[in-house]
């Protein structure tokens, strides 16, 4: 039995099973764990699935969370999707439960949980779980499981462009296609975006500093933000607008939070990243990674680290 059915056995066992994913979710995150706890539903009818953390208002087009009291959480299982940490976890209860799960692609920093199944090889969490639907014949990969796969896939490939993107990714997304989802549709709503956002591409233009190396720099305070009417979550979106300029190849995006600190966004077309963001209170993918800065002389200090890091990785030709 593969680490997969291991999981599938333990979700029989148990009549309540709360599904969470971190803090300020992608389409990945609420993906999995929509994509998740909807095959649980539809295998398992008599369980009752909760979908735990705070709703994403740039994403109630694809999930909304439900109300999980503490109740909810005495003798009920309890799975993770898509986090690598537990401080990510978008539920400071997530370890309440009978039992904990954490399902992820991220690297496993953080091996939490009481089961666990990392596959830092596959391209997203929903993929990870298309394949335990795949795997186990309790569960049917409906059109409805498929949707939020789907979304989660082509969410964390950047429409199929990044390197995560397999010949297995591609294999995945044909056959939830061919559930007859509307993937145009899907795309649409990932691509679309506000008059404000389109504004703050702009304005990010015009503020970014590139690097001789490459390396490249946004910050978004609060001003801007006030200025151009959006919310953080809108500002959180746009981190890959200077990966399409042909002179940047790694780039930080500062976006300001309410107590005057920075959340960093960290990308990379080469060079890896994650463990220059785990020296910033982050971590996640080799190529892209989050981490904070308490003010802006760190993210000073992190922009000139990633400049080095740049400087390294291409004199050495890789």
């Amino acid at each position: 039995m593969n680490k997969l059915s291991e999981i599938v056995e333990t979700i029989k066992k148990y009549d309540r099973i709360i599904v969470l994913r971190h803090q300020n979710p992608d389409p990945d995150a609420l993906g999995s764990q929509t994509g998740l706890a909807t095959a649980i539903k539809q295998a398992f009818p008599n369980k009752k699935v909760l979908l735990g953390g705070g709703n994403a208002e740039g994403l109630k087009w694809l999930s909304t969370m439900d109300e999980v009291t503490g109740e909810d959480y005495e003798g009920s299982l309890v799975i993770v999707c898509d986090t690598a940490n537990t401080p990510r976890i978008d539920d400071e209860r997530f370890n309440s439960g009978a039992y904990l799960v954490k399902i992820d692609h991220h690297p496993n920093d953080d091996a939490y949980g009481d089961q666990l199944f990392v596959d830092t090889e596959a391209s997203s969490s929903s993929e990870i779980i298309a394949d335990l639907i795949s795997q186990n014949a309790e569960f049917k990969l409906t059109k409805e499981v498929a949707y939020y796969l789907y979304a989660g896939i082509v969410g964390d490939t950047g429409r199929f462009l990044y390197p995560s993107t397999t010949q297995h990714t591609m294999n995945v997304s044909g056959e939830l296609m061919a559930t007859g989802i509307n993937f145009a549709g899907i795309n649409q709503n990932m691509n679309e975006i506000t008059l404000q956002q389109a504004k703050l591409q702009g304005e990010l233009f015009n503020r970014l500093k590139i690097d001789e190396s490459g390396a490249a720099m946004a910050v978004i305070d609060e001003d801007l933000m006030t200025k151009l009417g959006i919310t953080r979550e809108q500002a959180n979106s746009v981190v890959s607008t200077p990966g399409r300029l042909a002179e940047v190849h790694s780039w930080v995006e500062a976006v300001q939070k309410d107590d005057g600190t920075f959340r960093i966004h960290l990308r990379s077309q080469g060079p890896v990243i994650n463990e220059l963001a785990k020296e910033h209170t982050g971590g996640g993918h080799p190529l892209a990674s989050g981490a904070n800065a308490k003010d802006l002389a760190e993210v000073d200090q992190i922009f000139n680290e990633l400049i080095e890091l740049v400087k390294d990785f291409y004199q050495k030709g890789e």
